[in-house]
């Protein structure tokens, strides 16, 4: 299940004991929002666990502060080493050096909104999270089938729903119907 648009499809009832169920039956739920708040204006206190039964995250950039806290945080921290010195002159001069290590976030909040807008970073369960290019989809052999490509193939619901849409003939189909009842 591809969810694009997942905030505008409203509440699924019961959706976070649905997406640990259809899990356990190898069916996958992509969901994907603009930011983590559209999940939890939805499914307020649910919103966790849904995001729990997801293996896979990727931010492909945005500027909601709780979204870029949490995608620091997934990313973790490192060590890193620092070093001080001091000099003191004058009558009796001194001279120190201090090195101790610290843990840093490997991209604060901050770092995490300037990310390179040709970028993304992935995280799958069970591996470090990464950073990654983003797909250019007009190299894509398929390309030309999208609204992005040919204008003319944008969907126009207020066309449809007002019953004037003209039948092309590619959307011409035969319906057949098959009786399994056996007498």
């Amino acid at each position: 299940c591809i969810m694009d648009e997942f905030a505008n499809l409203g509440k699924i009832p019961d959706w976070e004991k649905a997406i640990s169920t259809i899990r356990s039956r190898e069916i996958s739920a992509s969901i994907i929002l603009q930011s983590m708040a559209q999940l939890r204006n939805i499914y307020d206190k649910a919103a966790d666990i849904i995001s729990d039964n997801c293996d896979t995250f990727i931010f492909l950039g945005g500027k909601g502060k709780d979204t870029l806290k949490e995608v620091s945080e997934i990313l973790g921290k490192e060590t890193i080493d620092t070093s001080t010195t001091s000099d003191t002159r004058g009558n009796s001069p001194s001279h120190a050096m201090n090195y101790q290590k610290i843990g840093r976030e490997l991209l604060t909040p901050d770092e995490v909104s300037r990310l390179n807008g040709n970028k993304c970073i992935v995280q799958i369960r069970g591996v470090n999270p990464f950073f990654s290019d983003k797909y250019d989809i007009t190299k894509h052999k398929n390309y030309k089938y999208l609204s992005d490509y040919n204008k003319k193939l944008r969907f126009d619901i207020k066309k449809e729903m007002s019953g004037k849409a003209a039948i092309r003939k590619e959307d011409v189909c035969e319906l057949y119907h098959i009786d399994t009842m056996t007498a």
